[in-house]
C-alpha cells in the first residue's frame, strides 16, 4: 500500500482463474483514495480512464492515467492501482496469446478516437461472445489490432534501484514542492555532483532536473482532477511561475491544464 497515507480504501482483486475469451472487459467506479495490493495477472492488462487519474506503481516505476489514457500492464508484472480521485476505469485483460508480444514494458497509451469506441461497443457485448467469425468477432480484432498500436505517451515516472537514490527520490516524491538542489543529494550520498548524476541517468533514464520536472507535473494530476486552480497546483508542486507551469505541463501532456481538466 502507498506510504503517505492518501490512499485507503482498499479494492478486492477480481478472482478470475482464466479468461473466459482472449478479450475481457471489467467497468468499475472506483471511489478516491482507492487501492488493490501488489498482485499480478497470467495475461496483459490494459486499464483505461474514462474519468478521473489511475497511478499503476511497479518496481520499475510509477505510470499516470488522466482522462481517456490507458496504462497498459504486461502479463506476470506485479502492480498495484490506486486512485487519488473519483475515477470510472475500463479494465480490458487480453490473453497472452491475443497479445502477442506488443509490450513487454509497462507504458501509459494515448486511446484515440477509434480506439475508445471500439472499447465502448466491446463493453456491450457478452462476455462470452462468439468465437466464430462473425460481427462480434471482427469487432473484437479490430479493437486488438487498435490496442497494439497505440501511441506511447510519457505519463511514468522511472525510480531508480540503488537503495540510498530510491530512498531520496521517494522523499522527493512525497513533498514534491520540496526544495532540493543536486548539490544537496550529492552531499547527502556523500559523492561528487558528476558521479551523482552519470549515477541518476544510468537508473532512470533521466537527468536529475528532467525527473524532478516530470515528477512534479505527473503530481499535479490529483489536483488539476479535482478542480483545484492552476496557480494554486503550480505552487503545490514547486513552480513559482504559474506560467512556466502550465508551459511544461503543455510540453508533457501535449494539452494545457484547462485543456486537459477544463480547469
Amino acid at each position: 500500500m502507498p506510504t503517505n497515507g492518501q490512499y485507503q480504501l482498499q479494492r478486492a482483486i477480481p478472482e478470475l482463474r482464466e479468461l473466459p475469451r482472449p478479450l475481457y472487459a471489467r467497468a468499475e467506479s472506483l471511489s478516491a483514495g482507492s487501492w488493490t495490493p501488489a498482485h499480478r495477472h497470467d495475461w496483459v492488462q490494459f486499464s483505461y480512464a474514462i474519468s478521473g487519474v489511475l497511478g499503476v506503481h511497479t518496481d520499475d516505476g510509477s505510470f499516470f492515467a488522466p482522462s481517456q489514457w490507458g496504462v497498459w500492464i504486461p502479463s506476470g508484472m506485479v502492480h498495484e492501482v490506486v486512485t487519488s480521485t473519483r475515477a470510472e476505469m475500463r479494465s480490458l485483460y487480453i490473453s497472452t496469446e491475443a497479445a502477442g508480444c506488443a509490450g513487454q514494458h509497462c507504458r501509459v497509451l494515448e486511446v484515440t478516437p477509434l480506439a475508445r469506441e471500439l472499447i465502448k461497443g466491446f463493453c456491450q457485448l457478452p462476455v462470452e461472445y462468439p468465437l466464430e467469425d462473425g460481427p462480434q468477432s471482427r469487432l473484437v480484432q479490430v479493437l486488438l489490432d487498435q490496442l497494439v498500436s497505440l501511441p506511447e505517451v510519457a505519463f511514468s515516472l522511472p525510480l531508480p534501484r540503488h537503495p540510498r537514490l530510491l530512498a531520496l527520490c521517494t522523499d522527493l516524491i512525497e513533498v514534491p514542492d520540496a526544495v532540493v538542489t543536486l548539490t544537496d543529494w550529492a552531499r547527502r550520498l556523500a559523492m561528487s555532483e558528476k558521479t551523482l548524476m552519470r549515477l541518476f541517468q544510468r537508473e532512470t533514464g533521466l537527468s536529475f532536473r528532467g525527473w524532478r520536472q516530470r515528477m512534479r507535473l505527473l503530481s499535479s494530476l490529483d489536483a488539476l482532477e479535482e478542480g483545484r486552480s492552476v496557480t494554486a497546483t503550480a505552487l503545490s508542486c514547486g513552480y513559482d511561475s504559474t506560467s512556466a507551469f502550465i508551459a511544461a505541463f503543455k510540453t508533457l501532456f501535449g494539452a494545457t491544464p484547462g485543456e486537459l481538466f477544463r480547469v
